[in-house]
């Protein structure tokens, strides 16, 4: 056999293994049938993750999201539960995302509004908050939120318009009054802000953080007895304690100092 031939015939027997099991695998390749696209989560399990914690429900809705980008609700959901969790800025990420695919949902909207306002960025939240007030202007939430935005960016005027037509459409609205309160707050003017959230933990909806930011206000106004009464009942001792420490070391100091002390406007 001369060195040539002997080449080809290595060749060959190299070869021959791929000639025979090649094809057949490769049939067997066009045989195996393709992955099966994930589905969206049944009603069932959605309803499940609303009742879970903020983590589980921002893994849960993103991945919902990412699925299908225009589940009206997915999106917007996922974008609560970062808030929830304190990602402000993935938040409001989020819901821009859910508007690009979907630029008429006012719940979307509404989650930039609040994000930015989180994050004490209202500026960037108030135009997407002015388009859910023009869309649905006999929405209370989107004016009250208007109104937060407003007064973060030191529009005071407009928002005390908006806070007004909040509670025309919602009277007596916990949220929007809670609100307005901790604007004056802001303000230094805890006087005024008082009998707001007086009026806001009377409402049937009051939420614990309403009935403790009147308790907070009426310790700045020297309340403190009435003060200690109200976190006594909805705080355990130790929360209690820290507040009410926190209340009297500033007994006697300036308003102004005390509303610097309470932190940026909280969303509705």
């Amino acid at each position: 056999m001369s060195r040539t031939t002997a080449r080809i015939a290595t060749i060959a027997l190299i070869t021959a293994p791929l000639l025979a099991f090649g094809p057949a695998a490769l049939a067997q390749q066009a045989e195996a049938p393709a992955a099966t696209p994930r589905a969206p989560a049944s009603a069932q399990a959605r309803a499940a993750y609303d009742r879970a914690d903020p983590l589980s429900r921002s893994v849960f809705w993103t991945e919902q999201a990412e699925l299908n980008p225009m589940d009206p609700v997915a999106g917007v959901k996922a974008a609560q539960a970062m808030r929830e969790l304190g990602r402000y800025q993935e938040a409001a990420d989020m819901a821009e995302r859910v508007l690009l695919v979907q630029p008429g949902n006012v719940e979307a909207m509404l989650e930039v509004g609040r994000g930015h306002i989180a994050r004490g960025q209202a500026f960037y939240g108030v135009s997407a908050l002015e388009r859910a007030r023009d869309a649905q202007p006999q929405d209370w939430r989107a004016w009250s939120l208007l109104g937060t935005a407003y007064e973060q960016v030191r529009r005071s005027q407009d928002a005390q318009a908006a806070w007004a037509q909040a509670l025309a459409l919602s009277p007596d609205n916990p949220d929007v009054l809670t609100n307005m309160a901790i604007s004056a707050m802001t303000r230094g003017d805890t006087a005024s802000a008082e009998p707001l959230l007086r009026r806001a933990a009377a409402q049937p909806g009051a939420s614990l953080k309403v009935r403790l930011n009147l308790a907070m206000a009426l310790g700045l106004n020297g309340k403190i007895d009435e003060a200690e009464q109200m976190m006594r009942r909805d705080l355990p001792p130790d929360a209690a304690d820290r507040n009410l420490a926190w209340l009297r070391a500033r007994a006697g100091s300036a308003a102004n100092d005390q509303a610097r002390t309470w932190g940026s406007l909280q969303g509705g």
